[in-house]
C-alpha cells in the first residue's frame, strides 16, 4: 500500500465522540512505552503524525487519522502505565474497553508488544480480553532493532508458547521496527487486503 494522504481527523474522549463509522477502522494499542507512536509515523511515513513522548502515557484520548480518504487509522490511549492514578487509569480501561466494543466500523486491533521482553502478564491478559470478547486483532513486535535478531526470535517464540496454552490458533504476528521502517509494509499489506475484501462484498458500516 503506498500512502499517499495521512491526516489527523479529531481527537476524542469517549468513543461516541468518534467519527461517523463509514469507512474501515484499524487501531493500535499498546503498554504506555510500546513504540505505538514511533510505529505509526514510520508506517505513515510522516515524523509527528502521532505525537511521540519521553512521558509514557501521553496519548489520553482516542486519536484518529483518515488514510487515503478510504479508512481510519485509530491511536488508542496505551494500557497498564503504573505512573496515573487509579482513578484515571480506571477511565482509561473504560475508555477503550467502551470504544473497542462498540465501534462497529472496527475491523482490527493491533496490539503492540515490546520485542525487547518475555511474556508479559499485562499483555497476556489483555490479549486474552480480546480474544474472550470476540475481538479481531494481530499482535505487533515493537522496537526489534533494540536486539539482536536470534533474541528478537527467542521471545516472539516464547509469547507463541504461552498463548498456545490457552488458543489453538494464533492470531496474525507481526515483527516490527519504526527506527528501521521494519515490519510496517506487512501491517499495510494486510489492511489493503481487508480492505479489499471489504469493498468486493459490499460490506457497509451504515446497517
Amino acid at each position: 500500500m503506498v500512502i499517499k494522504t495521512a491526516e489527523f481527523v479529531k481527537s476524542s474522549g469517549k468513543w461516541q465522540e468518534c467519527p461517523e463509522p463509514n469507512i474501515p477502522e484499524y487501531a493500535f494499542i499498546g503498554r504506555s512505552n510500546v513504540g505505538k507512536s514511533s510505529l505509526i509515523n514510520a508506517m505513515m511515513n510522516h515524523k509527528d503524525l502521532a505525537k511521540t513522548s519521553q512521558t509514557p502515557g501521553k496519548t489520553q484520548l482516542i486519536n484518529h487519522f483518515l488514510v487515503n480518504e478510504t479508512w481510519y487509522l485509530t491511536d488508542l490511549p496505551g494500557y497498564g502505565y503504573a505512573k496515573v492514578s487509579k482513578v484515571i487509569r480506571k477511565d482509561f480501561e473504560k475508555l477503550i474497553t467502551n470504544y473497542i466494543l462498540n465501534r462497529k466500523n472496527l475491523v482490527n486491533l493491533f496490539v503492540l508488544v515490546d520485542s525487547r521482553h518475555t511474556p508479559q502478564k499485562i499483555d497476556l491478559e489483555f490479549i486474552q480480553w480480546c480474544g474472550e470478547s470476540g475481538v479481531p486483532f494481530s499482535i505487533v513486535f515493537t522496537k526489534a532493532d533494540k536486539l539482536k535478531p536470534n533474541a528478537v526470535v527467542k521471545n516472539v517464540e516464547a509469547y507463541k508458547a504461552e498463548l498456545h496454552k490457552t488458543w489453538e490458533d494464533l492470531p496474525e504476528l507481526y515483527v516490527t521496527s519504526a527506527e528501521k521502517k521494519e515490519g510496517g509494509d506487512e501491517i499495510l499489506s494486510f489492511i489493503q487486503k481487508t480492505n479489499e475484501f471489504l469493498k468486493n462484498n459490499s460490506v457497509n458500516f451504515d446497517e
